[in-house]
């Protein structure tokens, strides 16, 4: 596929991928021309199902520290599932981290304002909710395309 400049791809990307709108369809095609052969998607499949395994993992220790009621360890697990999610262009997902991580460290959504730590508390508990819903909505649109390629 010829490399075209982004602002003349298409909303879904260049190769016409509908990923929805949780899916940010160019930074995902970046992780698919990284593939050897278009047909089993070895490299992109492996990055994707690690990143899976990775996020379950991750939920898991998310709820141990919000039972812990541990912020900074809350924060420090939103940033790193924020980081693994943007590589994959999962917008929502990333989003939703980035709120866990500043509420981690007793800031509102966007870190700009200082909140109470029970207020931070509840907050990550609700969009700990949010984002395990956002990430079983990307988890299936991926599933389905990789079983489909």
């Amino acid at each position: 596929m010829p490399d075209r400049d982004p602002e003349e791809r298409s909303e879904e990307g260049s190769v016409g991928l509908d990923l929805g709108d949780s899916i940010d369809a160019l930074t995902f095609e970046q992780i698919l021309e990284m593939d050897d052969d278009e047909d089993d998607r070895e490299f992109s499949k492996s990055i994707v199902f690690g990143f899976f395994e990775q996020a379950e993992q991750t939920f898991k220790d998310m709820n141990d520290a919000l039972e812990k009621r541990d912020l900074e360890k809350l924060s420090s697990l939103g940033h790193f599932l924020k980081g693994s999610s943007a590589t994959l262009g999962l917008t929502k997902v990333k989003d939703s981290c980035e709120k866990i991580q500043h509420y981690g460290h007793k800031t509102d959504a966007e870190g700009i304002n200082e909140l109470d730590e029970e207020v931070c508390l509840t907050k990550i508990e609700e969009t700990l909710k949010t984002v395990k819903e956002e990430y079983a909505e990307v988890e299936k649109v991926l599933k389905s395309f990789f079983a489909s390629s």
